[in-house]
């Protein structure tokens, strides 16, 4: 089994900047990551198989809904703390934090933010531990970029609503125990809805042969006429905004996720120059790995800096969609630079599982897609600096 010798990076001192309580909850994530994730994830992510057994570690680090109060089971913490358990968990492996990033915006937070108080008592104490897992379902096979053209109805039937259609490109799916569910009702609205495992016609067949997320489960969710309980409707939101606030929380952990990955690179590439000798002196010694090396540390402060920010507003409720966007598609395509870089750096042995390198590069690949394309993200910048929507 690999042994993870990471170090992390703060080039601008941005520890200075964290609570103790923040610091701990780092320590305490990077701690587990080190001990239980590391050692096993590139042998998971060659077989395409997703370690279960990481479930019960993530809730006990408090990365199943961070900032849920505790009075539903969740840690209670703000949404800082949120984002530097994203990064530990994709410094380990982007599937690792997909897992918990869908569990905690795209599950809980619907839940908590949209449910009546029967639905949060049912699911987020459960969800919370992950004795209950979720995922998300919005994404459909022909509309993507496009939600609001999803062909997914929920039928008033009069004591229950009937669920028809599908979603796809969905994390968790082969073994969510719900799914938080976006639809069309009767009169065109899309709404939430939360469909249980074992409901007559609910189906979720997994995805196979990706070169991308492998130590992730992915699946498809299939509604063939499933009656589903009227109470499951999630009642206080109604439009498209419902399932574009979760993404805005989603894409928030991305933010600060992709940087743990960077960082896993850079400081394995680091690493690297100093101990492989070439031409009788490390390739660390040589300009152009310096120049490599040094723009890494940079694209990584600046992104540190913006995600930062990013979260004092998301914690003074001021964080803007837009802003939102800006840091995802930011720290997502540097952290997909970096990686490449890293792998030159590396040379032929970048190539192999014995470093996270490519491992990494290949998760980004979806990264850069999931949540809102890099091209969506910077039409969403460009739409708010000039007023003019170019989606249509």
């Amino acid at each position: 089994m690999a042994t993870d010798n990471f170090q992390s990076h703060d080039y601008f001192l941005m520890d200075e900047l964290l609570s103790d309580e923040q610091k701990l909850i780092r320590e305490a994530a990077r701690a587990w990551v080190k001990k239980e994730v590391s050692p096993i994830v590139e042998d998971y992510a060659q077989r395409a198989e997703f370690p279960k057994q990481w479930i019960k570690g993530i809730a006990e680090i408090g990365g199943f809904g961070p900032y849920i109060p505790a009075e539903y089971g969740g840690p209670g913490l703000d949404q800082i703390s949120y984002g530097i358990i994203m990064q530990e968990l994709e410094r380990g492996d982007s599937g690792l934090r997909s897992t918990a990033s869908v569990q905690s915006s795209l599950v809980m937070y619907p839940i908590y933010a949209y449910g009546s108080e029967e639905q949060r008592k049912k699911y987020l104490p459960k969800l919370a531990t992950g004795s209950m897992m979720g995922c998300f379902g919005l994404t459909e096979p022909d509309f993507g970029s496009n939600p609001s053209g999803m062909i997914t109805t929920i039928k008033d039937k009069g004591d229950h609503f009937l669920v028809n259609g599908a979603k796809m490109w969905i994390s968790n799916a082969p073994f969510a125990d719900i799914a938080v569910v976006w639809g069309k009702d009767d009169a065109g609205d899309i709404r939430g809805i939360i469909l249980e495992r074992g409901m007559e016609g609910f189906t979720t067949p997994e995805t196979h042969g990706k070169w991308s997320l492998r130590a992730s489960a992915t699946g498809e969710l299939v509604f063939d006429n499933v009656r589903v309980p009227k109470e499951n409707l999630l009642p206080n939101v109604k439009g498209l905004k419902g399932p574009l606030g979760c993404l805005n929380s989603a894409r928030y952990g991305i933010a600060w996720g992709a940087i743990g990955a960077a960082l896993d690179c850079y400081d394995s590439a680091l690493r690297y120059s100093k101990e492989r000798i070439q031409f009788g002196k490390p390739i660390g010694a040589f300009q152009l790995t310096q120049k490599k090396l040094a723009e890494m540390i940079t694209e990584i402060t600046k992104a540190q800096l913006l995600t930062w920010r990013l979260g004092v507003l998301k914690n003074e409720n001021r964080a803007t969609p837009s802003q939102i966007s800006m840091a995802k598609r930011n720290n997502v395509n540097m952290a997909l630079q970096i990686a490449r870089e890293a792998r030159q750096i590396h040379g032929g042995m970048g190539i192999t599982g014995e470093y996270p390198i490519m491992r990494h590069m290949m998760n980004l690949e979806s990264v850069i897609t999931y949540e809102g394309t890099h091209d969506i993200h910077l039409l969403i910048t460009g739409m708010d600096v000039t007023g003019f929507n170019a989606f249509s």
